[in-house]
């Protein structure tokens, strides 16, 4: 008879050392972590690597790169803020009254145009010394439009009187004025429109003596343009006589156009557009070059209305012309297109007479 087989004996349960015999499926878990880490360090040095284009196997050349990427931008900010901080400054615009300008723009416009030396060794050089608060200025320039010296003298007297004195002439004023008043002193109601408009601009700070001296050329030309009455000619020959701004080419003024027209030998009066490009050899003194424009043609004995010419104010018309621009505001604007030519007696520039030159 046949034993049954004896009973097998349940396997005991693994000991500790088996548990850490089959650690394996424990550390397999924990391995990929530490990788993990050095991935992401190796992450970073390729980016390194790249920037610098430069490959590295040590650690040190690692952080030689990463040394280099920190240290350079910071220079190559400072210098771009530097550059822009520069660019961004205004520039800083002496006027012709200034001490020594005259003799800067002197010496520049000798360099630069050869065919001036004969002009700046004839004439005396220019003087800005006339000092007229903005406001003033303007109100002046409106007068005398249209009118002969002669006339615009006699109205910007009474107007200054009527007002209680030059320093009382203040937009407040101004509106204080009613056109009854005006008119009595040979004021026109087109005039008087344009000095109410001025005032107007004045009182709701539109414009400011003291912003219309701190702008720019170019903001200044826009902004008193808007001026109801004041044009491109009258525009000009503020920046230059009251404000003594050095770079200012009247190129609507036929004085100056025939000055350069004798000067270069022109068959024809040179387009404003002609004027910029054959004078911008004067920058950054075209404001001199044009008065020495003006002397120009007074030496020849013949000048255009505008700039040089004494007798007649603005665009050279006359009374009788006058007030035939009062009855149409279309006829008014093609004679401000016309300017006369006279002989010149005196000093021969228009725009110095209005502001006292």
């Amino acid at each position: 008879m046949e034993k049954p087989p004896p009973p097998q004996s349940p396997q005991p349960p693994p000991q500790s050392s088996n548990d850490i015999s089959q650690m394996p499926p424990q550390n397999p878990s924990k391995i990929p972590i530490r990788p993990q880490k050095i991935r992401k360090l190796s992450t970073e040095s390729p980016t390194i690597e790249t920037t610098t284009q430069q490959s590295s196997s040590t650690i040190a050349e690692a952080d030689a790169s990463k040394a280099i990427i920190t240290s350079t931008p910071t220079p190559t900010t400072t210098k771009r803020r530097r550059n822009s901080t520069r660019s961004d400054l205004p520039k800083i615009i002496k006027p012709l009254s200034a001490p020594g300008e005259i003799t800067a723009a002197i010496r520049h416009l000798r360099s630069a145009d050869p065919l001036l030396c004969k002009l700046i060794d004839t004439h005396p050089p220019p003087t800005f010394d006339t000092h007229q608060p903005p406001f003033l200025a303007l109100a002046k320039s409106i007068l005398y439009q249209q009118l002969a010296y002669k006339a615009g003298t006699s109205i910007y007297t009474r107007f200054v009187s009527l007002c209680g004195g030059e320093n009382e002439v203040l937009p407040e004023t101004v509106l204080s004025l009613s056109q009854q008043q005006l008119k009595q002193i040979g004021v026109s109601g087109r005039k008087a429109s344009y000095l109410y408009d001025l005032a107007n601009k004045y009182s709701n700070g539109i414009l400011s003596d003291e912003t219309v001296v701190k702008m720019d050329d170019r903001s200044l030309f826009t902004m008193l343009s808007m001026v109801k009455g004041i044009g491109s000619w009258s525009v000009h020959m503020f920046m230059i006589f009251s404000l003594h701004r050095p770079d200012v080419l009247p190129v609507s003024d036929l004085g100056v156009r025939k000055g350069v027209q004798l000067l270069y030998m022109l068959d024809d009066l040179p387009k404003p557009s002609q004027m910029e490009q054959l004078c911008e050899k004067w920058r950054p003194y075209k404001s001199v070059g044009a008065w020495y424009m003006w002397r120009f043609v007074e030496g020849k004995g013949s000048a255009a209305g505008g700039g040089p010419a004494v007798g007649l104010v603005s665009d050279g018309t006359t009374d009788q012309q006058n007030q035939q621009l009062e009855q149409s505001e279309q006829q008014q604007q093609q004679q401000l297109q016309l300017q006369l030519l006279e002989p010149i007696n005196s000093i021969g520039n228009l725009g110095a007479c209005i502001w006292g030159q």
